[in-house]
């Protein structure tokens, strides 16, 4: 079966050193993402082009919406919590990684509204990582341990399963998820990505998944039923990082690439490596979820 192809076109021209963690604010019409090695949050709305960013201070892994607004940040080590202008900012809970060895990654919030992050050993040579879910009452509970590059997350369309991905694995794996704890069980393999590794990932109301492919210079829509791939992003870098859908109707992929580990023979040749691009694939994608603080 022929696999559809899709154009990507180079939505806001950001150079970041590392861009990922993209989020859809339905509200504010207004795409969030971060820049874990620049330590900043931005901001773009489509709409009008409009850019915005905040500084963190320090390595921030994932950005996530507020049901009673605001955000909440996966940042180094920790959890914070901030204004949408990144005001106000101020730890939630007692949690701490071993910030010298660990960073955290990516993260996304679950059906029931809380936040799973993932963490990563710096030197990425190590299962250092682990999978961590954080409750509106500022406890964690460990998800998931001994993972190398704890990357990308998505939830079935009826949040029964959780697609995550540790891209060291060379896989898309599912668990299910326990109703009410969010806990999590009989892990298996859905797809098997290759000419690179697979990182951040987002699902369509149909129940695909699109997976970025990092040093694989391309997005991959795979369906889980089967781990075929039935659609490709080709992307003009090759560090391709994350993916999320949004726009007024949530039929645009929004894709987040980087700069980080090309040299300056490489940046030259791509010269968009670290913009953020647009894809329009024909396919809406499903409400992001709100962290609830109570």
């Amino acid at each position: 079966m022929a696999v559809t192809e899709y154009r990507a076109e180079v939505a806001l021209e950001v150079r970041a050193e590392l861009g990922e963690g993209p989020v859809w604010d339905e509200r504010e019409q207004e795409l969030l993402f971060v820049d874990i090695l620049g330590h900043r949050v931005h901001g773009f709305r489509p709409g009008n082009r409009a850019h915005r960013f905040f500084e963190v201070g320090r390595p921030v892994g994932a950005v996530v919406l507020r049901e009673d607004g605001g955000l909440v940040l996966a940042a180094h080590d920790t959890f914070l919590l901030a204004e949408s202008d990144g005001s106000h900012m101020v730890p939630l809970g007692e949690f701490r990684a071993d910030g010298q060895r660990v960073r955290f990654n990516d993260g996304k919030v679950d059906p029931s509204g809380r936040f799973l992050a993932g963490t990563m050993q710096w030197q990425e040579s190590n299962a250092m990582g682990s999978l961590y879910m954080l409750a509106a009452d500022g406890s964690v509970v460990t998800l998931l341990e001994e993972a190398e590059v704890s990357n990308g997350l998505a939830w079935s369309p009826d949040g029964t399963v959780l697609y995550y991905i540790d891209s060291a694995r060379h896989t898309v794996d599912a668990f299910d998820v326990e109703p009410g704890t969010g806990r999590l069980s009989g892990r298996r393999v859905v797809a098997r990505v290759q000419g690179g590794d697979p990182d951040g990932m987002a699902i369509d109301d149909e129940g695909l998944l699109w997976v970025a492919v990092w040093e694989g210079s391309r997005v991959d829509r795979i369906n889980p039923a089967d781990g075929r791939q039935v659609a490709v992003v080709p992307m003009p870098t090759r560090n391709v990082s994350s993916v999320a859908f949004g726009g007024p109707l949530r039929d645009e992929l929004f894709v987040t690439t980087a700069r980080s580990g090309l040299d300056n023979n490489a940046l030259a040749a791509e010269p968009h490596a670290g913009d953020l691009f647009i894809v329009r694939p024909g396919v809406t994608g499903p409400v992001s979820h709100r962290f609830k603080t109570s």
